[in-house]
């Protein structure tokens, strides 16, 4: 049986975790083997973590006036307590683990992180995020791709320019000759002259309507000239009749009054 200076002692320890401490775990165990409790014991103390198993009147005392007074209500039963001085999440880790795969064994009584008093489901919940050293792990990939990426490409430049400078020389070598000569134009496809062509026959055409135009208008002309010519002497003998018609008449005229001037004379 302890002394009333151990207890004291003992006291003086404990609340000296807890005000050590900012996240505490609080459990009860049963059938607990010596094997499984000192494996329980050691992946504890791997996340940094104080663990004992407490008396439940120095435990409510030790609490008062600390932050995990709020869970004094919780030290009943067998009690042990797991404490923490900084992130609780590998600590949440263990706590779930054990209690999920040892649920005849571990018995989940309450958790304290800053303050707050949480339940098992917000204790898996923890358990999911990324370690500090996780978080760690992935801000310095984060910062250290973007160099990597430069140097990769600043590697490459003085790579890749003697690639294209051996291709260039392979390729000069490779030529016979002069290597300046430059190679003849090539012909253009059909496609490209076609509308060309249809454009020219199509001028071509109009051309050839034109000038047929005109050729049947000088023929035209012609027969017209024909039809004149042939008219002309027609109209010449016309006239000549007409001028002997005039003459004889004239001569009538010039008769008739000759006998009547006759005819005057003898009445005188």
């Amino acid at each position: 049986m302890k002394t009333k200076a151990k207890k004291q002692a003992d006291l003086e320890a404990l609340t000296e975790q807890f005000k050590n401490s900012n996240s505490a775990m609080v459990l009860s165990f049963s059938k607990l083997t010596v094997e499984k409790d000192q494996q329980f014991r050691n992946e504890l103390r791997e996340t940094g973590a104080d663990y004992r198993v407490v008396k439940n009147t120095l435990a409510r005392l030790a609490v008062e006036g600390t932050p995990f007074e709020t869970a004094k209500e919780h030290f009943k039963g067998v009690t042990s307590v797991a404490t923490i001085d900084g992130e609780p999440i590998d600590l949440s880790k263990v706590i779930s683990k054990y209690v999920t795969e040892n649920k005849d064994v571990f018995q989940f009584k309450a958790g304290v992180v800053d303050g707050r008093v949480i339940d098992f489901s917000e204790v898996e919940k923890i358990a999911t995020l990324p370690s500090k050293e996780e978080l760690i792990g992935k801000l310095l990939y984060l910062f250290n791709a973007p160099a990597q990426r430069l140097a990769t490409v600043l590697n490459a430049i003085p790579r890749d320019l003697a690639i294209v400078l051996k291709q260039v020389s392979e390729r000069t070598e490779n030529i016979p000759g002069d290597a300046t000569e430059i190679e003849a134009p090539k012909e253009e496809k059909p496609e490209d002259t076609k509308p060309e062509t249809e454009t020219e026959a199509k001028d071509e055409s109009s051309t050839e309507e034109i000038k047929a135009e005109e050729k049947a208008g000088e023929e035209s002309a012609e027969t017209t000239e024909e039809v004149k010519a042939e008219e002309a002497p027609e109209a010449e003998a016309k006239s000549d009749e007409n001028s002997e018609e005039k003459a004889e008449e004239q001569k009538e005229e010039e008769s008739a009054e000759e006998d009547a001037e006759n005819s005057e004379e003898k009445e005188s």
